[in-house]
């Protein structure tokens, strides 16, 4: 344990050096550097590398190394969560980070097959102390012993499994299994489905394919940015400290409410409205009632538009001709708007041409290309002329569009429009709304010309001032040298004006993931899904628009859909998309649920489908999980389960309807009844779609019967160690 400990402490120093190092490079860099354009720019450059690689290495928790693989031939490697060189001519790895491919024997190697190795050292630090050490022997014929020989090898993972939870997620870099190390590694391209019932790990392994992919394709995707969806808040918030203890800090986590840049969709949804918001009919609906917004003159009626020339006639015949012309471009509403606009200019100036030049006598008209062409800017400008074109084809943003529209939803059925109707402004956005944004968005499109108009008439500008500068310079150096050749180099020499004045742009210090946060129509490198069996067919079509190159990880569980606008099926989900081009794999294993938890949460699904086999468990507690009854007393029989259940060291959830979160808080000292708990506390109140995802050491579970199928099973399967259900109703028959 010595030299291990040497080791550790070597490793530190290093890192406390590779930290003093950049500190002082950032440091240096903000230093005044006169004004040159370049040097600016190499500050500003070196500013964000390097603050970027601080940022890492202070996020990587205390036990930066975990393990040791001895190679047959003699050599040995540590692995950590980062990689570390030495400070020598030729950088060797110190640590070598456990993403690297020679890292990969230590997840992967069996006694059956060592791959090369003969032990596997498991190293338990806290802080920079070892504590433990576990080693493998994976040769039998090596005949060295340590004495710290781990005869059955799942002494670390069980600690981990049993350790108390702090309301945080924890990586599993130290315990990666066989099974999810395949997953972790698979290639970057295509779309890979992880299926797995509760506790199998589908999110760890998630996240760290997620480190995994960044480490293996850093340029492609450091450019583009992972996107991870999470079902609420509370999931990020329990998951949000694994990617940064793996050095990782450039990665977009978001539920599906925060997709729409400058929207946070705090509203509620009847489960009903939901549902209908979510289904794939509304895509038809929506385009459908853009297509209703560009509207015709009635026969008969047509819009008299005044003009110091005479009245113009804008008629039905007129607008159905610029409509079909400006639909036929394909473009999208407000991109399509301006070719609608031209052909009613063109059809209105024609009729002013034919009624001001024409013969009385039949001849031709008189007026010339120059006089039609004034009458035309004469039309262009007038404002009665665009009061008329926006009347029938009028600018459209989605937010406001979005609104009408579902204070009068069209094109649904009647039953499904009156689920959905809103008043504006009545709730708030919602996260079904959020779909249904981005399609609108879509389909309206952005007519973006008189910005870039502007942005090129500022560009000019600046290539004009800088080619004054260059001017001035030459001016300036002539009459030094006239009567010589000089050979050297003047700023015109060695720069135009046009790179001067790109030089004169500020730089955008924000990570790729924070510009994509900003950016509705940003293409992600990768998008991971976490229980995305939950998402409605018009989430998945927000969620693809951001993966051109379908680039995606699902992560999920059909036995655990509870949305009513979730799908539940891969197939149904993708088939769209790629059709049968993804790859299904299943987490077979659950290391979280005691086998005496999970007995009792299969009976819940099997009472819905005999033939379903739960994950199997690789541990067992003895706690059996037991049932009360809470006689009239509810709010009192759960403070004394919580009383009973709140250990010494981890955490309590308290699962029940959200309808009885205010009776049940109003006993229990610091639990408050709200949307967003904050799971570092001992005691949490929950809903059951609160929970999906997260894990406590105890669970008490109140009034089953009021969850469906898949929430019962949710809460049921949240328990490390103990788990209690606490009734004042009945109970559903597979509890009985």
């Amino acid at each position: 344990m010595q030299k291990e400990q040497e080791f550790v402490d070597r490793v530190y120093d290093r890192v406390d050096v590779l930290r003093g190092v950049t500190a002082e490079r950032v440091q240096d860099a903000l230093t005044p550097v006169g004004n040159g354009l370049q040097a600016r720019l190499e500050r500003d450059v070196l500013v964000s590398e390097r603050s970027g690689l601080l940022a890492a290495l202070n996020a990587v928790d205390g036990s930066l190394c975990f393990g040791r693989i001895d190679l047959s031939d003699g050599a040995a490697h540590h692995i950590g969560r980062i990689g570390i060189r030495e400070d020598n001519t030729d950088h060797t790895p110190m640590l070598i980070d456990w993403r690297a491919p020679v890292a990969r024997p230590f997840y992967l190697a069996t006694g059956h097959t060592p791959m090369g190795l003969r032990r596997r050292r498991h190293i338990t630090t806290e802080g920079r102390t070892v504590t433990e050490l576990h080693d493998e022997i994976l040769d039998v014929r090596d005949r060295e012993r340590t004495g710290f020989e781990d005869p059955s090898g799942d002494t670390v993972l069980l600690a981990a499994v049993n350790s108390a939870r702090t309301g945080r997620m924890a990586d599993i870099v130290r315990t990666i299994q066989a099974e999810q190390d395949r997953i972790i590694r698979a290639p970057h391209r295509g779309v890979l489905v992880v299926e797995g019932g509760p506790g199998t790990g589908k999110t760890a392994v998630a996240l760290h394919r997620a480190a995994f992919l960044l480490y293996e394709h850093r340029e492609l995707l450091a450019k583009r940015a992972v996107l991870i969806v999470g079902p609420n808040p509370a999931f990020l918030s329990y998951i949000g400290e694994v990617l940064p203890a793996l050095g990782e800090t450039g990665v977009l986590l978001a539920t599906q409410a925060e997709l729409f840049p400058g929207v946070h969709a705090r509203g509620t949804d009847t489960p009903r409205a939901a549902a209908v918001k979510g289904g794939a009919a509304m895509a038809e609906a929506l385009a459908l009632a853009v297509r209703d917004r560009q509207r015709l003159p009635e026969p008969g009626a047509p819009l008299v538009i005044a003009h110091d020339d005479g009245d113009l006639v804008l008629d039905w015949e007129i607008a159905y001709e610029a409509r079909q012309a400006a639909r036929d471009t394909r473009l999208s509403y407000n991109l399509a708007r301006p070719h609608f606009a031209f052909r009613i200019i063109d059809a209105l100036t024609a009729q002013l041409t034919e009624r001001i030049g024409a013969d009385p006598y039949g001849g031709p008209n008189f007026l010339g290309p120059d006089d039609i062409a004034q009458l035309g800017k004469g039309v262009a400008v007038s404002r009665e002329v665009h009061v008329a074109i926006d009347t029938l084809w009028p600018p459209l943003a989605p937010e406001g569009f979005l609104a009408d529209y579902l204070a009068e939803p069209v094109h649904l059925p009647a039953e499904d429009a009156e689920a959905i109707r809103r008043a504006p402004g009545e709730g708030g956005w919602t996260p079904a709304d959020v779909p249904l944004l981005d399609e609108a968005a879509e389909l309206l499109g952005v007519d973006d010309s008189a910005e870039r108009a502007a942005a090129e008439a500022e560009r000019q500008e600046r290539i004009a001032y800088a080619q004054g500068v260059l001017e001035l310079s030459r001016g300036s150096e002539s009459f030094e040298f006239e009567d010589e050749e000089s050979e050297v180099l003047a700023a015109h020499d060695i720069i135009d004006a046009e790179r001067m004045a790109e030089r004169q742009e500020e730089a955008d210090h924000r990570s790729a993931a924070e510009r994509a946060a900003a950016d509705r129509t940003w293409a992600f490198g990768h998008i991971i899904v976490d229980e995305a069996q939950e998402l409605s067919p018009m989430a998945w079509r927000l969620l693809m628009r951001r993966s051109p190159t379908r680039s995606l990880t699902l992560v999920g569980d059909p036995a655990q859909t509870s949305e009513e606008a979730g799908i539940g099926s891969w197939k149904e989900i993708l088939d769209p998309y790629v059709g049968d081009r993804f790859e299904h794999v299943r987490l077979g294993v659950n290391y979280r649920t005691p086998a005496e938890i999970m007995a009792v949460a299969a009976k819940v699904l099997r009472a819905d489908d005999p033939s379903f086999e739960p994950p199997g468990s690789v541990r067992s507690t003895g706690e059996v999980p037991w049932v009360r009854d809470a006689g009239d007393d509810l709010a009192g029989a759960v403070a004394r389960a919580v009383a009973e259940l709140t250990p010494e060291e981890g955490r309590l959830a308290v699962i029940a309807p959200r309808e009885l979160h205010e009776e049940i808080a109003a006993p229990l000292d610091g639990v408050a009844a709200g949307a967003e708990p904050d799971l570092t506390r001992t005691v949490v109140l929950l809903g059951p779609r609160q929970a999906k995802g997260l894990e406590f050491d105890h669970v008490l579970v109140v009034e089953p019967g009021r969850f469906g199928t898949s929430d019962l099973y949710v809460a049921l399967t949240r328990a490390t160690q103990r788990l209690g259900i606490v009734h004042r109703e009945a109970l559903p028959a597979s509890l009985r």
